[in-house]
C-alpha cells in the first residue's frame, strides 16, 4: 500500500525501542470499565511503579461510549453540545493526557502502558515511536500495512487513523496510551474532528478486513506486539 503523504514506513526505524536488556511485564486485563475509574487505577499503579513496588504493567481495558478532552484540547473540535452527547448517551470528561478530543467505546481495545520511561533513557520521543511501532506490528500480523506520520502521534491506514495515541508522564513514568479500533461503531467519530486533525478519516481492522475482529481476537496480538518492540520478557 502507498503510504500517504507526511508518513514515515515502520521499516525505516529500529524495531526494538526499549533497551538492550529485557523488560518484565505485567498483562493484566480489567474487562469492560467506565474510563474516570479506569484512570484512577492508572494513577495507583503508576505511584506504585514509581516507589518500585510493582513492575512495569499492561492494562487492558474496554470503555463505555466517552469522548476524552486531552490537554491541548479546542472546544471547536465537538461538533455537538453536551447535553446532545448525553443524549445519544456518549460521555464527554476532561483528561490530563496529551492530545486533543478523541473517542473511546465497545468495540475497540484500549491498552494503557504503565510503564517506568526512565529506561528508555528518558526518551519521550523514542517512547511514542515505540507506542506507534506495537500497533503497526500489530497491523501487520492481520495482514494490514500502516504508517505512522511525522507530525501527527498515531497510526494511520491511508488517510484514515487507525490507532490513536496520548499519554502523560509523571515521575518519569507513563500513563494513558492506545486506543486501537477492532470493530468499532465509527458513526461518533463524525461527531467530533478527531484528535482535532482535520481532513483526514477513520478506520477500524474489521473495516479494513471486512470481517468482525473483535478486542478479544486483537489482545493476544497486541501482547506479542509489545514483546516484539520493548523485547519484553515475563509476560504475565
Amino acid at each position: 500500500m502507498a503510504q500517504a503523504a507526511g508518513s514515515v514506513s515502520p521499516s525505516r526505524l529500529a524495531v526494538n525501542y526499549w533497551s538492550a536488556v529485557p523488560v518484565e511485564i505485567t498483562v493484566v486485563d480489567l474487562g469492560h470499565l467506565g474510563y474516570e475509574p479506569c484512570v484512577e487505577l492508572q494513577r495507583t499503579l503508576l505511584d506504585q511503579v514509581v516507589a518500585g513496588t510493582k513492575p512495569n504493567t499492561l492494562h487492558f481495558v474496554e470503555h463505555d461510549p466517552v469522548l476524552t478532552l486531552g490537554a491541548s484540547f479546542h472546544e471547536e473540535n465537538l461538533l455537538l453540545s453536551t447535553d446532545e452527547y448525553r443524549r445519544r448517551g456518549i460521555q464527554v470528561v476532561r483528561s490530563d493526557r496529551g492530545g486533543d478530543v478523541t473517542y473511546h467505546g465497545p468495540g475497540q481495545l484500549v491498552v494503557y502502558p504503565i510503564f517506568n520511561v526512565s529506561e528508555l533513557e528518558k526518551d519521550l520521543h523514542r517512547w511514542l515511536r515505540g507506542l506507534e511501532e506495537t500497533m503497526i506490528v500489530t497491523l501487520r500480523s492481520f495482514g494490514i500495512e500502516s504508517c505512522r506520520r511525522a507530525i501527527n502521534t498515531g497510526v494511520w491506514v491511508g488517510d484514515n487513523k487507525i490507532a490513536a495515541i496520548g499519554i502523560k508522564i509523571r515521575k518519569w513514568v507513563s500513563m494513558h496510551g492506545v486506543a486501537l479500533n477492532c470493530n468499532t461503531d465509527l458513526a461518533p467519530y463524525g461527531t467530533i474532528v478527531p484528535c482535532g486533525i482535520r481532513g483526514h478519516g477513520v478506520t477500524s481492522i474489521s473495516k479494513e478486513l471486512g470481517r468482525d475482529v473483535t478486542i478479544d481476537e486483537a489482545k493476544p496480538v497486541v501482547v506479542n506486539a509489545f514483546r516484539t518492540v520493548f523485547g519484553a520478557e515475563g509476560l504475565k
